[in-house]
């Protein structure tokens, strides 16, 4: 699961004009306290009225979920460690934009947030108290300007040159009330590599949110996830919201939106993602510095939201997505060309209520999207105190079939799948009558939003006959995996091998898995896993190939990357791990010069096509 600023609340959010958020300081006497095991290794903060500063860290520990048995042991991570600190391309400040003190209207609207979050809704759950939520690795860094980094172990191939960036939510300000995993502006981390020398790069996606508040020098939107919970917070914030409205602080049809959850690269231009707004284009300088271009609506012919995660044909160009919302027509299905036009809307009204749509497969034929359990659920908000998205036991999720460039809805086929909640997809591709899906079933579905930690994701492999109707699923793992990526060269095709990130439990990685699916039925696919070791935990693997040109190259030829970090001794790395190796072996180890958070989804990008942007 990932910081998906749903496209349901961003709708709800504009147009009940919300815009105001937390500023005063929670009481503790407010708040449920953590367990006292957690509340012992909570990392210490400076707080101030701009950002978070950060003490050296210590040991930290994160509640995990007992377990009563555990797969057969894979090769840990063990790295030498650095010799020295890497030096600084820059002297300037690690943050370098622009802070602003608040002013009297901005403090006047603070004081009325803080009576919301102390006695309205305090953060009284663990899923929104921040005081977990942003514990160990969890909680956000200051901007990093270019910096060198030590390559202490191994070398970088030279099929590296180019950069890999990967986004993440990191709240600008620290949370004065309720704060979600998926609520924190978005944030850049980039490693450029050129000749086998590394630079790291961390930047804030400028998205008009962010500017607007740094600005203001205070938080002036409520929390998408976090900000809704009961009718009378959401009431509250929506009245909060529209006077700062009215007084000028924030508009929100210059968009809502965090930019913190993907990133995508088709028509020369690279986006960072999240699926409550419009992509924001972003560019790599020459020495590594991340620029935000600015919010991007294809010439005006994207209107609202779009998906992040679109599909990209590494062959034709062309970039499939889609946007969901809380309003009829609740699903809309579209397309850019090779150059990155934007192509007519396809909306789907067979699509009869609004379901939590975060991805979908695409194959050289037809876009595949689940209707999964979770879904609105304005009940729970007002009478339970809940949020309004959640999962409805009920409903029967289904897969919907429609032609990869369909001009309407006509040829819309749906098939129910009971039991099969997707969130993210792998892969998907077509045989004679038939299309075959990869993606992580979703067990305890109703955790999803709530308890990560309670969450099994097994990924499943699922035909679909187009003549008989029959849909058939196999698991191709028993290991809780998520974040599965191919070969991009691969997308909507046949492919062999995924590579998994290992939850322990979710949101936490301890590893990566090759899968090989192309065995019989139900059997482990596993042949080959990297555990980072005790307490060292990664993110989303991403696959880079030796040769992408090649098109005689093997399938796995090439490296599976992430970044890294120990909470032990405080670190980062970048690790390089061979794909067709049986144990991932680490190749090359890069340690970075301070931790990178953990986040969601990320991109290489080939030096060829940064000097396109």
């Amino acid at each position: 699961m990932d910081a998906s600023s749903s496209s349901f609340l961003s709708a709800i959010q504009t147009s009940k004009l919300l815009t105001g958020t937390m500023a005063m300081t929670i009481p503790k006497s407010s708040v449920t306290p953590p367990p006292s095991f957690l509340s012992r290794h909570l990392p210490s903060l400076n707080v101030s009225s701009v950002r978070i500063e950060e003490n050296p860290q210590k040991s930290t520990t994160r509640p995990t979920t007992t377990r009563t048995s555990r797969p057969a042991p894979s090769p840990t991570t063990t790295l030498p460690a650095a010799a020295k600190p890497a030096p600084s391309t820059r002297k300037s400040p690690a943050n370098d934009r622009r802070v602003a003190a608040p002013n009297q209207p901005t403090m006047v609207f603070n004081v009325l947030e803080g009576v919301i979050n102390n006695f309205i809704d305090p953060p009284l759950r663990q899923s929104v108290d921040p005081r977990y939520v942003l514990s160990d690795n969890f909680a956000p860094v200051d901007e990093l300007p270019p910096t060198e980094c030590e390559v202490i172990h191994g070398s970088l191939p030279s099929c590296l040159d180019g950069a890999y960036i990967r986004n993440g939510p990191n709240p600008q300000y620290l949370p004065r009330g309720p704060y979600h995993l998926f609520d924190g502006d978005g944030m850049l981390h980039s490693i450029r590599i050129s000749q086998g020398k590394a630079t790291l790069c961390s930047r804030y996606v400028k998205t008009y949110k962010y500017t607007m508040e740094r600005d203001a020098g205070a938080p002036l939107l409520p929390n998408v996830f976090s900000g809704f919970n009961g009718l009378a917070a959401s009431a509250a914030r929506g009245a909060l919201s529209a006077a700062r409205i009215l007084a000028g602080q924030f508009n929100p049809v210059n968009g809502i939106g965090l930019a913190n959850t993907s990133l995508a690269y088709f028509g020369n231009r690279l986006y960072a993602i999240g699926e409550s707004d419009l992509p924001y284009a972003v560019r790599l300088t020459s020495n590594g510095d991340i620029e935000t271009v600015g919010r991007h609506d294809f010439d005006g012919k994207l209107m609202m939201s779009m998906t992040a995660h679109p599909k990209v044909d590494s062959e034709t160009g062309e970039a499939f997505a889609f946007r969901y919302g809380p309003v009829p027509p609740f699903l809309t299905y579209f397309h850019f060309d090779g150059n990155g036009n934007k192509q007519p809307d396809v909306p789907i009204f067979s699509m009869t209520r609004p379901s939590f749509i975060h991805d979908f497969g695409i194959s050289s034929k037809y876009a595949i999207f689940a209707d999964i359990q979770i879904g609105m659920n304005p009940m729970e908000m007002i009478f339970g105190g809940g949020s309004p998205v959640g999962a409805d036991p009920a409903k029967v999720p289904r897969l919907g079939i429609i032609p990869r460039y369909a001009k309407d809805e006509s040829e819309m086929k749906w098939f129910d799948v009971p039991g099969f909640n997707l969130i993210h997809a792998i892969n998907a591709w077509d045989e004679e009558d038939a299309i075959v899906m990869l993606a992580p079933n979703i067990l305890s579905v109703e955790h999803t939003l709530e308890r990560m930690d309670l969450i099994h994701a097994l990924v499943e492999k699922v035909r679909i006959d187009l003549k008989t109707g029959i849909v058939t699923r196999n698991p191709v793992s028993a290991r809780n995996l998520d974040f599965g990526v191919i070969n991009p060269a691969y997308l909507g095709k046949k492919n062999r091998f995924v590579y998994a990130a290992i939850g322990d439990p979710m949101p936490k990685i301890s590893g990566v898995v090759k899968l090989d699916v192309s065995g019989g039925e139900r059997q482990e696919c596993t042949v080959a896993s990297r555990l980072y070791g005790p307490r060292c935990y990664g993110g989303e693997p991403f696959f880079v190939a030796r040769e992408p040109e090649n098109p005689e190259a093997e399938e796995d030829d090439g490296y599976v990357v992430s970044y890294v970090h120990d909470e032990i001794a405080g670190e980062s790395k970048f690790l390089v791990m061979d794909a067709k190796s049986p144990e991932l072996e680490i190749v090359a180890a890069v340690k970075l010069p301070r931790r990178v958070p953990y986040g969601f989804h990320g991109l290489f990008v080939k030096e060829s096509d940064l000097k396109k942007l």
